[in-house]
């Protein structure tokens, strides 16, 4: 059963992520890599400024500026150099990881006996349903705004310049500043998971960030899943989808993880299972002639 619990709290820490990747990814079509560097640069930044004594309403704000620079530097590389975007990325990410190395001094940052959201806030007696509830309220806001920006002009400005970049330049929108933030904003988000993940298993580790931008992927796949399969087009339950998403894929991690699979073959069995449900999607449950 604590699989499961680690898993639940674990995938509301990873929401940050899915929602990053489905905003560059779903609505800008653009596979943005940034998000291995910005999700340890959330990370470095939040272990450097708690080992520095620095309260929570200074390192969430400074985080988020982190990472949203982060992305914003991969927009302005595909839009003002013209770079490819995947390309883009992939060179943010990798200066990335020097200046992560740079800023936390060493490979790893442990964090133990320092007092973190988890500690300070106290929502519950249990020490697990208190971090639940945090995250619960951390998620429930990052939703609450995401969705909101999505359903003003600016947000169909953006989702506009996904669908069709030609008809909404026609209109006057300048699609490039469209670009540069939302990938500002999508590396924000992943750099609170970060935040949230640093603080959840007590230490920041300059590896932490690779190849997760997977656990994003396979979170929006998911999601997109039952998108096509219940034709939703509402921007709140597609949020919400996203979220669940997220979830699941911790949830099928566990039940790897339970019935015995060696913990070596877990990114083995993660990449297998973003197969499969890259698969979905392309499947005909209707048999035709």
């Amino acid at each position: 059963m604590d699989f499961y619990l680690t898993a639940l709290l674990q995938g509301l820490c990873f929401s940050g992520i899915a929602l990053g990747i489905y905003i560059s990814m779903k609505i800008f079509n653009i596979p943005d890599i940034t998000t291995d560097g910005s999700y340890t640069l959330g990370g470095g930044f939040t272990g450097v400024l708690l080992l520095n004594n620095q309260p929570s309403y200074i390192i969430l704000p400074a985080v988020i500026l982190a990472g949203a620079i982060a992305g914003a530097l991969t927009g302005i590389i595909h839009t003002k150099l013209k770079i490819n975007a995947l390309l883009a990325g992939i060179l943010v990410m990798t200066a990335l990881y020097s200046i992560n190395l740079t800023l936390m001094g060493r490979s790893n940052l442990p964090l133990n006996a320092l007092p973190t959201i988890f500690s300070l806030v106290n929502l519950a007696s249990n020490t697990n349903q208190n971090t639940l509830f945090i995250l619960l309220l951390f998620v429930l806001i990052i939703t609450l705004l995401i969705g909101y920006l999505l359903k003003t002009d600016f947000g169909i400005a953006m989702r506009a310049t996904g669908n069709s970049e030609t008809m909404i330049r026609a209109l006057g929108v300048n699609t490039d500043r469209m670009k540069i933030t939302g990938l500002a904003i999508a590396n924000a988000l992943t750099a609170v998971s970060g935040y949230l993940m640093t603080q959840y298993q007590g230490f920041a580790d300059i590896s932490m960030g690779i190849g997760i931008v997977i656990i994003g992927l396979g979170s929006v796949i998911i999601a997109e899943a039952f998108i096509n399969w219940f034709k939703v087009t509402s921007v709140w339950i597609s949020l919400l989808l996203v979220l669940s998403g997220a979830i699941i894929f911790q949830f099928v991690l566990a039940f790897t993880l339970s019935i015995g699979i060696d913990a070596t073959l877990l990114k083995l069995v993660t990449a297998v299972f973003v197969l499969l449900i890259v698969s979905l999607p392309r499947l005909s449950f209707n048999r035709s002639a």
